[in-house]
C-alpha cells in the first residue's frame, strides 16, 4: 500500500466516509416492524386501537424503528400472503392482529426463523411466535353493571362476531355483571359472523332493539351498533374504543383495549436482542383493558359502584368468573373457586341470563 493510498483511507475515516460500512452503523439501522390489520383503520374500533398502539411505539422508540401496515386483510390465504410479503420486505418484527391469522402466522414463521412474530388473541406459539391478548372480559363485567342499572326494559342486545372463546368471555362476563345488579335483566345475542361489516352489524343491532332491547353492545369492529342506538334513541356500551362522538346521547361507557406499551416492549426486546416467545394476557391491572368514557347520563352512585368493583378486580379480590358458574341450560360449569385461564380459553357456552341458544345447539 502506498503512502498516498493510506492517507486517502485515513482521510475518509476522519471525514466519516467509512461510517456507512462500520459495524456500529449497521447496528444503528432502524428495526422494521410490520402490522397486519383485519379491518380498515377508520376512526374507531379494533384496528383503530391497534394502530394507536403502533403510533405510540413509534413515538416511544423514535428513529430506532420504522413501521408499515396493511389494513383490511381477510383471514386465511390472503393473510398468509401479506404476512410473508412483510417478512420478505425485511420486517424483523411482525404483529398479526386478528384471531384468524393464527395458523398463517405460524406457517410463515416456520419459513422465516430469524423474524419475530406476535399474534393477537390466539393461543399457539413457536420459538419465534408470541401471543398476546387483553382480558376484555374484566371491563365487560363493569360495562354489564352499568347496563343493569340503566336498562328499563331489562333486555340488552349483544351483537357478536364469531362464537369463539374470546367473544363468549365478553358476552358471559357482561351478563354476569348485568345480573349482579339486576337479576331480572337478560342478554339476547345475534351473531354477525364477521369482524367488520357495518351494514350487517347495524341490522343486528336494529333487530335486537326491535325485540325490546333498550341497550345494545357489540363485539364487532365498527361503530354501527352505537350509531344505531343513537338513531333509535337507545343506549349503547361501546367496544374497542371510545365511540361517544358517533353516539353522544347513546354511549353509556366504552370497553377499550390498549396496546402501545406492549408493542413498545416487544420492539425494544428485539432491539436489545432479548426477545423471547411469551404469552401475555393483560387486563385492568396492566392497563391493557379499561372501562372509560362513561357518559354523563350514568348516575354518580352507579359510577362509584362500578369503580369499587373495578378496584376489587385490579386487587385480585374478585373475578368476573367466580363460582358458581351456571350455564343457561342449568348445568353447573364451576362449583368452587374461579375459572382459570384454561377454562376461559375453552369457553363454549352461555351463562345463566343469556336468553339465546348457543350456536352449536
Amino acid at each position: 500500500m502506498t503512502i498516498k493510498s493510506l492517507r486517502t483511507i485515513v482521510a475518509a475515516v476522519l471525514a466519516g466516509g467509512a461510517v456507512a460500512m462500520s459495524p456500529v452503523a449497521s447496528a444503528e439501522e432502524p428495526l422494521k416492524v410490520g402490522f397486519v390489520y383485519v379491518s380498515p383503520i377508520g376512526e374507531a374500533g379494533w384496528t383503530w386501537q391497534q394502530d394507536i398502539g403502533r403510533k405510540q411505539m413509534e413515538e416511544a422508540l423514535g428513529d430506532r424503528v420504522v413501521t408499515q401496515y396493511v389494513e383490511s386483510v381477510p383471514e386465511g390465504a390472503d393473510a398468509e400472503r401479506v404476512i410473508r410479503d412483510l417478512a420478505q420486505q425485511g420486517n424483523k418484527l411482525i404483529f398479526t392482529t386478528s384471531f384468524g391469522y393464527m395458523n398463517p402466522t405460524l406457517k410463515v414463521a416456520r419459513q422465516f426463523p430469524d423474524v419475530k412474530f406476535v399474534h393477537s388473541t390466539g393461543y399457539k406459539t413457536a420459538d419465534n411466535v408470541s401471543t398476546t391478548n387483553s382480558r376484555f372480559y374484566e371491563a365487560r363485567y363493569l360495562g354489564g353493571m352499568i347496563a343493569g342499572k340503566m336498562t328499563k326494559s331489562n333486555i340488552i342486545g349483544y351483537v357478536g362476531a364469531f362464537p369463539i372463546p374470546e367473544v363468549l368471555q365478553g358476552i358471559n362476563a357482561f351478563t354476569r355483571g348485568l345480573r349482579s345488579v339486576n337479576p331480572d335483566a337478560e342478554v339476547r345475542v345475534i351473531w354477525a359472523n364477521t369482524w367488520f361489516d357495518p351494514g350487517r352489524e347495524r341490522d343486528a343491532a336494529l333487530a335486537l332493539m326491535s325485540q325490546g332491547a333498550d341497550i345494545v353492545t357489540h363485539h364487532t369492529d365498527s361503530t354501527a351498533a352505537v350509531q344505531a342506538a343513537q338513531d333509535e334513541g337507545k343506549y349503547a356500551v361501546a367496544y374497542h374504543s371510545d365511540m361517544s362522538r358517533f353516539g353522544p346521547d347513546a354511549q353509556l361507557a366504552a370497553v377499550t383495549h390498549h396496546w402501545g406499551d406492549y408493542f413498545t416492549s416487544q420492539a425494544q426486546a428485539v432491539l436489545d436482542g432479548t426477545w423471547e416467545s411469551t404469552s401475555v394476557w393483560g387486563g385492568l391491572k396492566a392497563g391493557m383493558a379499561r372501562l372509560e368514557a362513561i357518559g354523563d347520563m350514568v348516575p354518580e352512585d352507579v359510577v362509584a359502584l362500578v369503580k369499587e368493583k373495578e378496584a376489587e378486580i385490579i386487587a385480585g379480590t374478585f373475578s368476573p368468573f367466580e363460582a358458581p358458574i351456571i350455564d343457561n341450560e342449568g348445568n353447573v360449569r364451576l362449583e368452587t373457586g374461579a375459572l382459570d385461564d384454561e377454562g376461559l380459553n375453552n369457553m363454549n357456552y352461555y351463562v345463566e341470563g343469556v336468553a339465546s341458544k348457543y350456536p352449536s345447539q
